[in-house]
């Protein structure tokens, strides 16, 4: 019993922060219909700015949070104008997307590795390899803060949505896009915040990361499709799918982990998004497409 709960506290520690990983990739997605396949890696250049902060001036990974955040918003403004707006009201956006994206993440990846060469890195703050012990059962503490501060963002984030007058605009843009236009929604405007919103997200997951894992600049490619299978299972654009769908992959991981093997933990993700896609593609709070 002792070796279930303790499985069962990892995977819901794990799923706090793959929450936040896949959140700004589900907003984007809902809002514009980008299918960013650079956002994984725009979670390593988020760790990356927190690490350096960390190892030459000492800042705490929690106190860079809102700064990576702030810095990776800024990069998804300008990624946004040079990028994507273009091509914003074409009819296969989402498929041009998939390239762009894949280019990008292709980028930042190279810019990286240049920068920082592929060496694995983490951030090491005294809390990183503590744990609480509750008998023989233990929690990492670096993992419950991560777990804690991203169901904070997340919760932020579903109020600003649900109650300030932007967020409301935001969710009639992902609704109807040509409607929220006719009564008066500056579209244009929704899409940049939305897109910098989305990133900024991905920079302050980028700072729990780097005292959760460890990372390098190809680490994106592994995450990739973990992301993905969270967000498809969720339904695309949905965020409390993909908080849901974060926190029933990660605990079903973390079990497939403790008694089948290591290795086969990652399959849990990779086979979860072969089955919703067979089974029930507009996932778990996904709208089914209507036939034209």
């Amino acid at each position: 019993m002792e070796q279930i709960i303790q499985t069962l506290i990892l995977g819901l520690a794990l799923g706090g922060v793959f929450a936040l990983m896949g959140s700004g990739l589900s907003l984007v997605f809902g809002v514009m219909r980008i299918v960013n396949l650079a956002h994984p890696s725009l979670i390593i250049a988020g760790a990356y700015a927190t690490y350096w902060a960390f190892k030459l001036w000492g800042i705490d990974p929690l106190v860079m949070l809102p700064v990576a955040a702030i810095i990776l918003a800024a990069i998804g403004v300008l990624l946004y104008k040079l990028v994507f707006e273009r091509e914003a009201r074409s009819a296969k956006y989402s498929e041009m997307t998939v390239l762009l994206t894949f280019a990008t993440a292709m980028i930042v990846e190279g810019a990286l590795g240049g920068m920082f060469t592929n060496t694995q890195r983490v951030t090491s703050p005294s809390y990183a390899t503590d744990a609480i012990f509750i008998g023989n059962i233990f929690i990492p503490t670096g993992q419950l803060y991560a777990g804690i501060v991203s169901l904070l963002i997340i919760s932020a984030l579903a109020l600003f949505l649900k109650y300030s007058r932007f967020g409301n605009a935001i969710r009639a843009t992902t609704q109807n896009r040509e409607a929220a236009e006719l009564l008066g929604v500056n579209v244009n405007l929704v899409c940049i915040m939305s897109f910098a919103i989305g990133i900024g997200l991905a920079g302050a997951a980028g700072s729990l990361v780097s005292f959760v894992f460890s990372f390098f600049p190809a680490k994106h490619w592994e995450w990739v499709a973990v992301l993905m299978s969270l967000v498809v299972l969720g339904g695309m654009g949905s965020i409390l799918g993909t908080v849901i769908a974060s926190f029933m992959l990660c605990v079903v991981a973390a079990f497939v982990g403790a008694y089948v093997g290591a290795t086969w933990s990652t399959m849990t993700f990779f086979l979860a998004l072969f089955l919703i896609l067979l089974i029930r593609p507009q996932g778990l709070f996904g709208e089914k497409p209507e036939l034209a």
